[in-house]
């Protein structure tokens, strides 16, 4: 295993989210199994269990972070949406966020077959997608902020040692929720680089 005192350390910024959200998703999915019990609905997530013909998938979990906005998690990708503006998703791996004027999901998204359409936001769009894409980040460094808060940072250490595959990059728990921080202000200085499906040649420092 590769630790990485920052997710700084990758090559690219693209790699560097790509690393992270994977990890993140990860995390999720280790949150719900908690032997004391399940943490995402413990902060109000809302579980949707699978129906019958959706048997072998996981279930969806919701959260309304505002009156008017939420997200969901899902093993391949994150959604927020916000009833004024669209909604955004972002596919686990690759990170090329894509937006949709369509502010919330019409039914869960049991696979990505399930999701609406999601385009690359035009230069008419990317004001909403970037509003959305630094509103979820800034949930995603919130929520790691929370777990080392109530539940200790040895408890996200303990369950980045079972993400260990002997190949992975891993963050540390110490560092996850400042790489949001970090990755958020990345995008905050050119978020167009980050709303665009095949970037330039970029470096670290980007």
């Amino acid at each position: 295993m590769v630790i990485l005192s920052s997710i700084l350390d990758l090559a690219t910024p693209r790699e560097q989210a790509t690393a992270l959200l994977s990890q993140q998703i990860w995390c999720w999915g280790q949150d719900v199994k908690r032997p004391e019990g399940n943490w995402l609905t413990e902060i109000g997530f809302q579980r949707n269990t699978p129906p019958t013909e959706h048997k072998d998938c996981s279930s969806v979990y919701t959260l309304a972070i505002s009156p008017a906005s939420r997200v969901v998690l899902r093993g391949f990708g994150v959604y927020i949406g916000d009833d004024a503006i669209g909604g955004l998703y972002i596919e686990r791996y690759g990170f090329t966020p894509k937006y949709s004027p369509i502010p919330n999901l019409e039914c869960p998204p049991w696979s990505d077959k399930d999701l609406p359409e999601f385009v690359t936001p035009s230069p008419e769009q990317r004001c909403e997608s970037t509003m959305l894409l630094l509103r979820l980040l800034d949930w995603i460094r919130g929520y790691e902020v929370d777990i080392a808060n109530r539940l200790g940072t040895d408890y996200r250490r303990e369950t980045l040692m079972r993400w260990n595959n002997g190949k992975r990059i891993v963050t540390p728990a110490e560092t996850m929720a400042s790489s949001w921080r970090r990755l958020s202000l990345l995008v905050a200085a050119n978020s167009a680089h980050w709303l665009t499906t095949q970037p330039q040649t970029e470096s670290a420092t980007t």
